[in-house]
């Protein structure tokens, strides 16, 4: 009994041969998507780099730099944020104290003791307008001593004449005005906060005011004689920073990460498009395969 081939069964039917990946990987529309990948690549390794530059500090300030008494002017401008490097510096700025806005900060701990600070607002010599700097004058372990410690000194400042004095001091970042606690008073403060202080000071038309404040030094608080009560604020000396900013690093993987996937994505996709148009042709031979199979004469025995 004779049988029949391929060739008896579809002899018109031309042999069609898949394209390969690196054929479809050269089209002008792949190459055009190769470019796209690239230039999302590098925009990743960009951002990459930047994130890597500023995860090192080349040139990090040298040991006990804040410690090193240095003019206000020279740490930061009123109304701008203090840089990180320049946190806790020691700082001296020449001017005189406001009789008024004497105002006590709760949840304040020395020593690991929770009590009060007693603020006061300082006038900053030699600028072209008014400007305030917040001052934290001293610590007392009681509410009571705090307002008493806060009139007197008031009281103090009311009866003198005092000449421009030179403050020493640190400057600290400001924390953030908080809301009081349910129950208590409006006026109540828990963080020092330059921004909540202004609130309460007055007049404050015109006035300019840096954002950091200073924990001063009490012993050179210029006519204020501290009252009872009224001691020291614990401010150490910060903790040296390591030149290394790991989160920066991080970032600059996940950029790189990125730039990679971009790559990715690119063969992915084109590996795709070669496995659809391959499965299409074969399904299309498949096809005509049987259908010339149906129109086949019978095999003769």
């Amino acid at each position: 009994m004779a049988s029949s081939s391929p060739s008896t069964l579809a002899p018109d039917l031309p042999e069609v041969f898949p394209p390969t990946l690196r054929e479809v990987m050269l089209r002008p529309w792949w190459i055009g998507m190769l470019v796209f990948a690239l230039a999302v690549a590098g925009i990743f390794a960009w951002l990459g780099q930047w994130q890597l530059e500023r995860a090192i500090d080349t040139d990090p300030p040298p040991p006990g730099a804040t410690e090193q008494v240095q003019p206000i002017d020279d740490v930061v401008e009123p109304g701008a944020y203090l840089p990180e490097p320049l946190v806790g510096q020691r700082v001296e700025v020449t001017g005189g104290w406001g009789e008024s806005d004497l105002l006590v900060v709760s949840s304040r701990f020395n020593d690991g003791v929770e009590g009060f600070w007693v603020t006061a607002r300082f006038f900053v010599d030699g600028t072209e307008q008014p400007t305030a700097l917040a001052v934290a004058l001293g610590w007392t372990a009681t509410r009571a001593e705090a307002d008493a410690a806060a009139r007197s000194i008031a009281a103090e400042l009311a009866r003198i004449d005092a000449a421009p004095f030179t403050l020493t001091g640190r400057l600290i970042s400001d924390e953030g005005p908080r809301v009081p606690a349910p129950g208590a008073p409006i006026t109540e403060m828990t963080t020092m906060s330059p921004a909540a202080l202004l609130g309460q000071w007055h007049p404050i038309e015109g006035l300019e005011v840096y954002r950091p404040f200073l924990v001063a030094d009490i012993d050179a608080l210029g006519p204020i004689d501290p009252p009872a009560g009224l001691v020291a604020i614990d401010s150490p000396a910060p903790t040296e920073l390591s030149n290394v900013n790991w989160l920066n690093i991080f970032y600059a993987v996940e950029w790189a990460v990125f730039a990679g996937f971009a790559f990715y994505m690119w063969y992915r996709l084109a590996r795709d498009a070669w496995e659809k148009e391959v499965e299409a042709l074969e399904d299309a031979r498949a096809a005509q395969g049987q259908a010339a199979a149906a129109g086949a004469p019978p095999a003769a025995d």
